[in-house]
């Protein structure tokens, strides 16, 4: 069983970067100065957002109902012969 995914932090990040995202488009259409700053933050945000998604995916440890970790490498490097059933 993977733990659960805690996803809240990547997406406050990503709507935050939406936000600033819509704040440049305003700001550069009003023809403000600093809405290339506002929009570099808001990549900065997206990007940050992004990663916090692929975290826990990509570091991700496997576990069993205890909690405790699992052994994920092979005992040896024979496979195991079944017994077959008549």
């Amino acid at each position: 069983m993977i733990k659960v995914l805690k996803l809240q932090k990547a997406v406050y990040a990503i709507l935050l970067g939406i936000v600033a995202l819509i704040a440049a488009q305003v700001m550069s259409s009003n023809k403000i100065a600093g809405s290339g700053i506002v929009l570099g933050a808001s990549g900065l945000l997206l990007i940050l957002g992004a990663f916090l998604f692929l975290y826990p995916i990509i570091f991700a440890k496997k576990a069993d109902k205890d909690g405790k970790s699992v052994e994920l490498k092979p005992v040896s490097a024979e496979p195991l012969e079944s017994e077959e059933v008549h």
